[in-house]
């Protein structure tokens, strides 16, 4: 056994004369008692995750694989029950047409509401705008420029909104997104990388399509101060930006619902 006074000097040593205590006190000291607590507290949570899980793993992806599968499948019920809502319109359309026995001036009326409301299809000379994302493990093509993060290289709602505000503000007479004409109450959102628009899903390349003078809608393009800040990540990362000109092109009628859906207070 070695010497007390021999231990070095920094050495924390008890101070004399202070209690020892009993032997089972010094056992079961605070520290020793947060882990035993510890244990047993991670012991409930394994006895909890095996007793929900069953066997089964808790962190499959076949719960996210089914939710976009439904979402698929709910975006191709949604285009077929447009494109019914769409033949029923013209049906009733033409028969009101025959039996209310309207005037001349009356239908040319009509037809103007319905060009201004977007329910017809519209021909014309006019702009295709087609958006991208970077492509994989891209990394910044300017010196000085940081590298990017994720969010730097997908195609944000801002991105598309911004292209469809340049163009109306061009003159543009009508815009399609996709496949789908937009009208006063349409809405561009994107969830994550997937765009919705009128119940459908997409996801990119984006698509937006004007009808309207294409030197207008080029030079709305041009000077959006949005889009302007959108070509700088453009050049520094290699998002994707496409502008085609059209001699002519055609846009669809909307063929969706007309009618406004908003909350109403429990009676």
């Amino acid at each position: 056994m070695s010497n007390p006074a021999d231990a070095p000097a920094d050495r924390p040593s008890r101070p004399q004369g202070q209690p020892q205590g009993p032997s089972w006190l010094r056992r079961f000291r605070p520290v020793r008692l947060l882990t035993a607590a510890i244990f047993a507290l991670a012991g409930l949570i394994f006895w909890t995750s095996f007793n929900t899980a069953q066997g089964t793993n808790l962190r499959t992806d076949d719960s996210m694989l089914k939710l976009s599968d439904l979402i698929r499948e709910r975006s191709r019920k949604n285009a077929g029950l447009d494109d019914d809502a769409a033949a029923a319109r013209a049906e009733v359309d033409r028969l009101a047409q025959r039996d209310n026995g309207s005037t001349a001036a009356e239908d040319r009326k009509l037809k103007a509401l319905e060009n201004a409301a977007g329910t017809t299809r519209l021909k014309g000379q006019g702009v295709t705008v087609t958006l991208t994302d970077a492509p994989p493990g891209a990394t910044a093509r300017i010196p000085g420029v940081p590298e990017p993060q994720p969010n730097d290289l997908v195609i944000h709602q801002q991105d598309l909104q911004a292209v469809v505000n340049a163009l109306w503000q061009g003159g543009a007479e009508g815009i399609r997104v996709m496949d789908q004409r937009l009208i006063s109450t349409s809405a561009v959102r994107c969830v994550g990388n997937t765009l919705i628009l009128q119940g459908r899903v997409y996801s990119p390349p984006y698509k937006v399509t004007a009808v309207g003078d294409t030197d207008r809608l080029q030079q709305a393009l041009a000077e959006s101060p949005t889009i302007q800040n959108y070509m700088s990540y453009v050049e520094a990362y290699g998002l994707g930006w496409k502008v085609d000109p059209h001699e002519a092109v055609t846009l669809p009628g909307y063929s969706g619902t007309v009618d406004l859906h908003y909350a109403k207070p429990k009676e």
